[in-house]
């Protein structure tokens, strides 16, 4: 009996190490995972973004998480992570290229904001979407230009899911417009008719267009 109690133990150890392991190697760095190529097109690395947040990098609680939709819009709209992960995603290869003179190129995939206008009952007075993160952070983009560009907020870079520092769960890809344009952990989008709105950035002297030059 107890040959036989000890080698149900040694089979549970077992296992266990082997559930450990398994569950290390899905936690592997990124690096491990990431790609740094796309159709010919090298890619730059995720550590290659630099951290400039207004204040650090924001640990979202993914089971709590929630994008509200409110604004000139005939019923709000909350969205579970969950939820999001469900709705069609596209890849756009987009140079993020920042105010300061640095610049990365990489393989974004996330959900075309169109797609989750269409299904909202919007005015006929909205011109902007407002982009809202906990952090405080906020800027602005016309609808004209989410539409014509097909502007997506990304949930994944370079094959791999978001890290924390670079936005997850959702960061907009603002392709032709300045990093500060792209926000990162997106909580919330405001519809609106105020097409002169100034974000974090833009109230304090930045261009609210960000066109690069």
């Amino acid at each position: 009996m107890k040959k036989l109690l000890l080698f149900l133990a040694l089979i549970l150890m077992l296992v266990f190490s082997f559930q450990t392991v398994y569950a290390q190697a899905k936690n592997e760095n990124i690096e491990e995972v990431e790609i740094n190529e796309y159709q010919g097109e090298k890619l730059g690395a995720i550590e290659d973004f630099r951290e400039n947040s207004i204040k650090g990098i924001q640990e979202i609680d993914i089971d709590e998480y929630r994008l509200l939709i409110d604004g000139l819009v005939a019923e709000d709209k909350e969205y579970s992570y969950s939820e999001l992960q469900e709705k069609n995603h596209i890849k756009k290869l987009v140079t993020l290229n920042c105010v300061t003179g640095w610049s990365v190129k990489a393989l974004w995939e996330g959900i075309p904001l169109v797609e989750i206008l269409d299904e909202l009952n919007i005015s006929e007075e909205a011109n902007t979407l407002i982009f809202y993160a906990p952090d405080g952070y906020s800027t602005s983009l016309p609808i004209s230009y989410i539409q014509e560009n097909n502007i997506i907020i990304a949930d994944k870079v370079n094959d791999v899911q978001l890290p924390p520092r670079q936005g997850f769960p959702f960061q907009l890809v603002a392709e032709q417009k300045y990093g500060y344009k792209w926000i990162r952990w997106i909580e919330r989008i405001e519809i609106s008719s105020n097409s002169d709105y100034e974000g974090y950035w833009e109230s304090r002297g930045y261009s609210n267009s960000a066109e690069i030059e």
